[in-house]
């Protein structure tokens, strides 16, 4: 039965219906993202709280399984001769850069981590590689996990592909990370507690871009696009009886 409005019948286009349904579509997967999204960053600041509060031996039992900020203690030797130097780093106040990525051979068998050691400007010849050194005596050190820093948009490859060490590289990932060393590699980044000492530059942030509530408003705004499209198509529907209906 025709739904009529005073002088007016619903009579939708089957064009008119199907855009409106794609458009309609999009719009709230957008905001179902969003939302999403939202989700991700309580779960990310809730971990990083947690993390905060206590400091965890870092274990072969244990490595695979502690997230994402939790702060640890871990005991094994630095490997000096395999450095890493992250290129496109800036430091606190914007300045030009590397970070420091030396191995960390971790006791008990668990296995080969990667410490972030800070960050060291860059010199006046980009060819000439910075002092990094650091003796590979056994120690205990206090870190943060975290992940590789990840650019908005990456391009080439991340090697030098000169093979030599200390090797410069930009933006790698994991995986690329562990086929320059040629055996297994904690998936988590360990960033050296600022206390430590052979350092460099570390002003550790938590990264998480924009607060849940910022990712809330915005599931709005495409709920709110959504709901202002479907009365547009519904009105826009509404055609007088005189009218021939498509």
């Amino acid at each position: 039965m025709p739904v009529r409005f005073r002088n007016r019948v619903f009579a939708p286009s089957l064009l008119g219906t199907v855009l409106a349904a794609l458009v309609l579509t999009g719009l709230a997967n957008l905001g179902l993202w969003q939302l999403r999204r939202a989700e991700e960053k309580r779960e990310l600041l809730a971990a990083y709280e947690a993390g905060q509060g206590t400091s965890v031996p870092l274990s072969a039992g244990n490595a695979g399984e502690l997230p994402r900020y939790q702060q640890v203690v871990a005991s094994g030797r630095y490997e000096p001769g395999r450095q890493l130097l992250l290129d496109n780093m800036p430091s606190k106040s914007g300045a030009p850069g590397f970070r420091v990525l030396t191995p960390f051979r971790l006791d008990g068998g668990a296995g080969l981590a990667l410490v972030d050691r800070g960050w060291i400007p860059v010199g006046p010849d980009r060819s000439m590689v910075p002092g990094i050194d650091v003796d590979d005596s056994h120690r205990e050190i206090r870190a943060m996990l975290d992940e590789l820093p990840r650019p908005g948009v990456r391009l080439g490859t991340a090697d030098d592909a000169t093979g030599g060490w200390p090797r410069i590289v930009n933006f790698p990932q994991h995986g690329e990370v562990v086929a320059m060393y040629g055996e297994p590699l904690l998936q988590a980044v360990l960033l050296l507690d600022p206390a430590e000492d052979v350092g460099y530059e570390r002003a550790w942030e938590a990264r998480f871009g924009f607060e849940p509530e910022r990712h809330v408003g915005y599931a709005i705004q495409w709920f709110s696009l959504s709901a202002t499209l479907l009365v547009l198509y519904v009105v826009a529907s509404f055609r007088p009886t005189d009218r021939k209906l498509d």
